[in-house]
């Protein structure tokens, strides 16, 4: 992924969390996502994300992966 598509992930992971009003660190625990890594992906230069990463933040979103990078 690209710096751009990183960064509108990031936002949609905020977005999102904030939404369903989840902490980081419930995220963290709802997705088996470890939280610094939560924190590195809602970051201003998140790292891309892993394919299997994305998959556990939809389904803690219980979304569609097609959902959660729904950005525009």
């Amino acid at each position: 992924m690209n710096t751009e598509i990183n960064r509108k992930l990031a936002k949609r992971i905020r977005e999102l969390r904030e939404k369903k009003r989840l902490t980081q660190e419930k995220l963290s625990e709802l997705s088996d996502i470890d939280y610094k890594h939560i924190q590195l992906l809602e970051s201003k230069n998140p790292p891309a994300a892993k394919l299997d990463t994305m998959d556990k933040l939809a389904k803690a979103f219980n979304i569609t992966l097609s959902k959660l990078l729904d950005f525009k």
